[in-house]
């Protein structure tokens, strides 16, 4: 079952992609990656957000980051941006994805931040999912120690 719909506006952003997937996993939450670009292909984006029956969106991208917002637009369901450093350290992404307008919030982690991404998704799913509460427990019991 996929928990997490993870969602690229590139696939130059697949490697981001998979350390989010990886963290997820480490979880026991599965996730699925698709390539589906707000600006270039937005039937593909709008069938793939409508079809999905993720419980949480994570939406990569760079740039103007269109993608988190559209997603957000599109749904109901929670949705963390992730913002990537392609131009400007990724300042100009960060922007258009945590400066949403009142009603179509975007949960937006640091700039480049997949594996955050994946934690946060984690921690939602957790609150119906004791067996994802408890792995989460463990994990940051773990960072405790570190």
């Amino acid at each position: 079952m996929v928990d997490v719909q993870i969602v690229l506006g590139s696939e130059s952003d697949l490697g981001h992609a998979k350390k989010c997937k990886e963290q997820l996993e480490q979880f026991g939450i599965g996730a699925e990656i698709a390539v589906a670009s707000a600006h270039r292909n937005p039937e593909k984006l709008d069938a793939l957000v409508k079809g999905s029956s993720a419980k949480v969106f994570i939406a990569m991208a760079g740039l103007s980051a269109a993608l988190p917002g559209t997603v957000a637009a599109k749904t109901i369901k929670p949705v963390i941006g992730v913002p990537l450093n392609v131009k400007l350290e990724g300042l100009d992404a960060l922007l258009s994805s945590m400066q949403m307008p009142t009603g179509v919030p975007v949960a937006t982690v640091a700039i480049d931040g997949a594996k955050n991404a994946g934690i946060l998704a984690a921690e939602i799913i957790a609150l119906s999912d004791q067996r994802v509460a408890k792995k989460l427990a463990d994990y940051k019991a773990g960072l405790a120690k570190k």
